[in-house]
Parts: C-alpha cells; sequence; structure tokens
C-alpha cells in the first residue's frame, strides 16, 4: 500500500507541475539565441560576404568608367630608307588630355625626307603645338563617356540595392529555420515529459491490477498509451535532428568553414514575447517600403540609368559639328612668344568637321525603344510599389492575429490544465476512466505543442514583417532586441 501511495502521490502531482515548468525549465546546456544566430551569420556567411563585395565591384566599375577621361601619352615614329636615300623619318608625340567636354592636346612632331607629304612639313627643330577640339553639335551637352560614368554611378547604387536585398533573404530564411528548431525542440521536450509521464501511470496501473483496485485491461490501456507517446517521441526527435541540420547551414566560421551546432546547444524563445506594435508603427513601415525597398530602389535606379541613355540616344539625332584650334610653334617647348597678342593669330592650325545622317532612322529608332523601356520600367515600379505595401499590410495583419491566438492559446491551456487535474481526481475518487485521464492529458499537450508552434510562427512575422518593408538589414541589430 505505501508504494501504491507514493505512485499516486506522484501521477496526481506530475502533471500539474510539469506543465508549469515546461516554459521556465533550467538546465545545464547553453543556450544559442537568434541574436547568436545572425551576429554569427552576417559575419562569416559566404552569402553575407558576398553581398558585401558587390558594393567594392559596383566602386571598381565606376573606376573603370573614369579610366576614358584618363590622359593618354602616344607616341609614333616612322622611317624608311631605300639605297642609303633617306626616304622619310616621321615622329609624333602628343599628349592627350580627355575634358568633360572635348579634349586638350599637346604635342612635339618632327619630319623629314625627299618624300614627306608637303602638309606635313616640320621645321628642322620640329614643330611643337597646344591645342583644343570641342563638340558643337552631338557630344555638347553629353556624349558616350560621360553616359558610361553616370551610369556606373547608378550601378553603385543598384549594387547597394542588391546588397541589401541579399542580406534581407538571408536573415529572414535564417530566421525561419531557427524559429522551426525551436519549435521541434520545444515539441520533442513536451513529448519527452509525457512519455515519462505515461511509463509512470503504467507502472501504477499495474500496481492497482495487483492490488485489485483495476481491472487488468487497464494496464493495456495505459500501455497502448505508452506506446503511442513513444512513437511520436521518436517522430519528434527526428525533426528535431533535421531542423538542426538546417540551421546548422547558416553557420560558418572564419576562412569558410562550416560549423554545427553541437548536442549540447538548445534553441531559445526569446524573441516570441507578444509586443504590440505603436499605433503609427504601420504607416512608417509603409513609407519605408514605399521609398527604401530595395526592389522598389532598383527600378526607381533603372530608371535614372535609362533616363541617362535617353538623354544620350536624343542627343545623337544632332548633326556631328566638331572645331579643334591648335596653336603651334617651332622647337620642342613652349616659348613665352607664344602668349604675345598677335602670335595666335599668325600661326595655328584650325579644323572642322560636319557630317548628318539624313533619315537618322537609327537614332530616331534608338531612341522610342529606350522610351519604351523607360515607360515599361515606371509600370513595373508601380506595379511593385502595390504589391510591396500590399506584403506589408498582409505581415502586419498576420502579426496582429498572431498576437491574439498566442492570448487565446494560454486561456485554452490553462482550462486544459484544470480539466485534465480534474479528470484525474475523479479518476482517483472511481468516477472516470483511464481513457478520459490519457485523453485530457494528449489534448494538454497538443495545446502546448499548438502554443509553441505559434510562438514560432510570431517569431517568424517580426521579421516577416521587417523583410516585406525591405528593412530587415538595417533595423536588425544583435545588441537589442529583435522587434
Amino acid at each position: 500500500m505505501k508504494v501504491k501511495f507514493v505512485l499516486l502521490v506522484f501521477l496526481m502531482g506530475c502533471p500539474a507541475v510539469f506543465f508549469q515548468a515546461a516554459a521556465q525549465r533550467t538546465d545545464s546546456t547553453a543556450v544559442f539565441t537568434i541574436r547568436d544566430l545572425m551576429e554569427q551569420l552576417v559575419v562569416h556567411h559566404p552569402v553575407a560576404r558576398q553581398a558585401q563585395q558587390l558594393t567594392e565591384q559596383a566602386r571598381q566599375e565606376v573606376r573603370m568608367a573614369r579610366g576614358v577621361f584618363d590622359p593618354v601619352l602616344a607616341s609614333k615614329y616612322y622611317n624608311k630608307e631605300l639605297s642609303g636615300k633617306n626616304y622619310f623619318t616621321l615622329w609624333d608625340n602628343v599628349l592627350k588630355v580627355p575634358l568633360w567636354v572635348g579634349e586638350l592636346k599637346a604635342g612635339y612632331e618632327r619630319n623629314s625626307g625627299v618624300n614627306v607629304n608637303g602638309e606635313n612639313i616640320t621645321p628642322p627643330s620640329g614643330l611643337s603645338y597646344f591645342g583644343v577640339s570641342v563638340p558643337l553639335g552631338q557630344g555638347l551637352l553629353i556624349d558616350e563617356r560621360r553616359a558610361t560614368l553616370l551610369q556606373a554611378r547608378q550601378a553603385q547604387d543598384l549594387a547597394e540595392a542588391d546588397r541589401v536585398k541579399m542580406i534581407n533573404k538571408l536573415l529572414l530564411e535564417a530566421a525561419k529555420a531557427y524559429w522551426d528548431w525551436a519549435a521541434t525542440y520545444e515539441r520533442w521536450q513536451l513529448l519527452e515529459q509525457g512519455f515519462q509521464l505515461a511509463q509512470v501511470r503504467l507502472q501504477a496501473v499495474k500496481e492497482r491490477v495487483i492490488q485489485g483496485d483495476l481491472a487488468a485491461i487497464d494496464s493495456v490501456e495505459a500501455k497502448i498509451e505508452v506506446q503511442n507517446r513513444q512513437a511520436q517521441l521518436q517522430q519528434a526527435r527526428t525533426e528535431y535532428q533535421n531542423a538542426v541540420l538546417v540551421v546548422s547551414n547558416f553557420l560558418w566560421g572564419e576562412n569558410a568553414t562550416p560549423l554545427e551546432i553541437p548536442e549540447n546547444i538548445r534553441p531559445s524563445l526569446v524573441g516570441t514575447e507578444t509586443e504590440p506594435m505603436a499605433s503609427d508603427a504601420l504607416s512608417e513601415l509603409l513609407a519605408t517600403a514605399r521609398e527604401q525597398h530595395p526592389e522598389v530602389q532598383k527600378l526607381e535606379i533603372k530608371t535614372r540609368q535609362l533616363e541617362v541613355e535617353r538623354r544620350f540616344t536624343q542627343n545623337k539625332l544632332l548633326p556631328k559639328l566638331n572645331l579643334e584650334y591648335n596653336l603651334i610653334g617651332p622647337g620642342n617647348s613652349l616659348s613665352g612668344q607664344w602668349l604675345e597678342g598677335g602670335y595666335a593669330s599668325n600661326n595655328f592650325k584650325v579644323g572642322a568637321s560636319f557630317s548628318v545622317p539624313i533619315f537618322l532612322r537609327q537614332e530616331r529608332g534608338k531612341l522610342q525603344v529606350t522610351r519604351l523601356k523607360l515607360n515599361a520600367t515606371h509600370l513595373e515600379l508601380q506595379q511593385t510599389t502595390r504589391e510591396n505595401l500590399n506584403l506589408v499590410q498582409a505581415a502586419y495583419n498576420e502579426r496582429q492575429m498572431l498576437e491574439d491566438q498566442i492570448t487565446l492559446q494560454e486561456q485554452i491551456i490553462a482550462n486544459s490544465t484544470l480539466m485534465r487535474n480534474g479528470e484525474q481526481q475523479r479518476f482517483e475518487n472511481g468516477e472516470s476512466s483511464l481513457f478520459l485521464i490519457n485523453t485530457r492529458e494528449s489534448n494538454l499537450i497538443t495545446q502546448q505543442i499548438k502554443l509553441y508552434e505559434l510562438k514560432a510562427k510570431y517569431g517568424k512575422a517580426k521579421y516577416y514583417l521587417q523583410w516585406a518593408a525591405g528593412n530587415l538589414s538595417s533595423t536588425w541589430n544583435p545588441l537589442a532586441r529583435v522587434r
């Protein structure tokens, strides 16, 4: 009878203690929070490191585009000798300095020989020149060099938007994996303790069968419950192990070393506490999605790039009219006399070139294509902005709904606990059956699991809302609670 009394006391007291302690238990295992995961993620994950390189890559592309404005130093030397006779010796050295509009040029040339073209004859000491060429038609307002540089600068902003997009997606995927891991862990722990509780009940029922207080069939009922919970426990353990592998995909160390989660590491539900948002939070998120979402920014940047292309294409409708003026003088160096008033009007070389296609079909066709691209991008921007705003609204509604469901689920668990304890009391008084006790207890475990699943969904909803607004990477702070 003493053994029977001890088992009954444990049987009656354990459920309430267990289900109260499930949410606040402490153990010796190490806790790995979502903050720890994100802190490791943004530093070492290959995708995060790849995203960080996008900015540097865009900076180098701007550097390449600026290369067309680099000064160029060139030299040409040609010599022809035949039967000991110097037909010609041509030597030309020039420094070209591209300007935002036009080009500066300075050089020295010396040509000699019996067959030198008359227009290329220079004094014996050579000829120095300094000049400038300027386009007055096509190329005055914009040319290919300036268009390429302007588009490259826009590409820097485009790379930044791509970087934010990649980091946002990575953080969201990691958050989903982590909260799935946390939910499977809590489910595993609940089923583990529920299985142990069923084993204790089985031993108590067997004792009462031996004492003659219960029929032998009750021990079969208790045994079936143990087996059912054992099967559930095995499935929960496997799901937990698979969830650990998914989270491990996001863990990397230095030198691109993949890391795994040790067996003594457990997740935490810190970050799933219900936190009602301020009344103006939704309007702020909508404004962020409208102005700072990476997809919106990418389309706005694409629009600016197409606008540069439109200006350049439209400029090509103008005729080509280029003027060139060179101040020349004998010798290989500039002289003070070059600055005298009458020198420039007596020692110079000028030139002009003009050309224009008669029908301009290629230029007009390309301009129309660019305008169509611009219009299509504007339409895509309108649609993307609307979709983003609706996505933020839907994510906000989901978060609000989960807050209400968590509160309701906690009330359901409290009532289910009362029902289970009451059924246990009725069973001890001979007014209930073991089947009803198992049913009440299984329902309580199910409700507890549902609560943790709701908490995991709520943790995901917090991240998803920020992701929908496009600012997950900017609002996440490893030193502060994720909101």
